[in-house]
């Protein structure tokens, strides 16, 4: 079965094409075609329906007569309703744009997809893939905010989490490298990217994680802003702020853009290396944030057998990786100086700790894609 996954961000489309076999599940497939499409809202790609047409026209070319069997989309939030990969109709479609609010930079742009994907090729299956969907063992002490209960049984305010598909796939991968059963795995895994997030994994489920109600909770992030008090949210809508004004602060211009001028990782470590101290504060206070809650994880999954690093920054960041674990040396972890600066640039996983490490801490390079494409499979097969 061919299947095409698309995972489309705030102004990018990124597609890949994977050949399944039935008989291998759990690879991921052999990735026959990639692409994206950036820069979108800019130029002559106007928005994610134009993109979308300008994949199906170079997947025209690329493919030739092989047809496809189905199209897997990426989507942030799947709210209350989805707690697993679905088959898209009309009316799937509709109750997802119903969560646009909820993860305003993605699901808007998922939709659209969703929407043009099914114009372009209306006999294939169409499936969507939540990154919530494996944060859905969450235990209620964990996802209840201390809110009224009113709030979440009106508007199902509460804790959902995100990048759920990354962190199982790296998780397994991880167990599978510690010789450890995915059902037996305890450890912290940490996704970071432009967006970031940590999860505490306790016996292969997801039982808390940083990220909320939407993908702005949590870790501080390449232009959001990750925890902050409310009552700063309170007091600006005083001062005159509009609810659109405070969503473009918190999602758009906060992070490590606001500390540092913009929210490029390389670029930040080159300049705080070379004594900015706007970039040396902001890896600072992002990895002050992260080591805290890593400590914190530690206790949830009851004693963290691995701490996971994935993710863009995570996987090609040797300068982050070491200012974070250096923090986190009262709980044991050693960092393995030379395997830090080595990791990155490759699809192996491989460990950065020290041999006396109390922890051993890992660098899995993530592959949604290869996640989307088993779970859109299995879904179409199962129809």
């Amino acid at each position: 079965m061919l299947v095409l996954v698309l995972n489309s961000g705030s102004s990018s489309l990124k597609y890949s094409v994977r050949r399944l076999d039935s008989g291998n599940p759990g690879t991921g497939g052999q990735e026959i075609a990639r692409g994206a499409i950036e820069r979108i809202g800019e130029d002559e790609v106007a928005d994610h329906t134009v993109a979308l047409e300008l994949v199906a026209e170079e997947l025209a070319g690329s493919l030739g007569n092989r047809q496809l069997g189905a199209v897997g989309h990426r989507v942030v939030h799947g709210g209350g309703r989805f707690t697993g990969p679905v088959l898209i109709d009309i009316e799937i479609t509709r109750a997802l744009e119903l969560l646009n609010p909820l993860a305003p930079l993605h699901n808007p742009p998922a939709v659209l997809c969703i929407r043009a994907a099914t114009r372009a090729w209306p006999n294939v299956p169409q499936v969507a893939v939540f990154d919530t969907s494996f944060h859905r063992t969450l235990p209620e002490h964990t996802w209840r905010y201390a809110l009224p209960d009113g709030l979440y049984r009106r508007h199902g305010i509460r804790r959902y989490g995100f990048h759920g598909i990354s962190v199982e796939y790296v998780g397994r991968r991880a167990a599978g490298l510690l010789g450890v059963p995915w059902a037996n795995f305890d450890g912290v895994i940490a996704h970071l990217g432009n967006g970031a997030s940590a999860t505490a994994v306790r016996g292969g489920r997801s039982v808390d994680t940083s990220m909320g109600f939407t993908p702005l909770e949590g870790l501080m992030m390449g232009t959001r802003s990750g925890d902050v008090d409310p009552g700063v949210l309170v007091f600006l809508l005083r001062q005159g702020y509009s609810a659109d004004e405070l969503d473009n602060l918190l999602n758009r211009d906060s992070g490590l853009k606001a500390v540092a001028g913009h929210n490029d990782m390389r670029a930040i470590t080159d300049a705080a290396a070379a004594g900015d101290e706007e970039a040396e504060l902001a890896l600072e206070m992002a990895a002050h944030r992260l080591a805290r809650y890593i400590g914190g994880y530690h206790v949830a999954c009851g004693g963290a057998k691995a701490v996971v690093l994935t993710g863009g920054i995570g996987e090609n960041s040797a300068p982050f990786r070491a200012k974070v674990l250096g923090k986190l040396e009262p709980l044991g972890i050693r960092a393995d100086p030379d395997a830090n600066e080595a990791a990155g640039g490759t699809e192996e996983a491989r460990s950065v700790s020290a041999p006396d490490s109390a922890i051993p801490v890992l660098v899995v390079p993530t592959d949604e894609q290869a996640a989307i494409a088993e779970a859109t499979a299995a879904v179409v097969r199962a129809r």
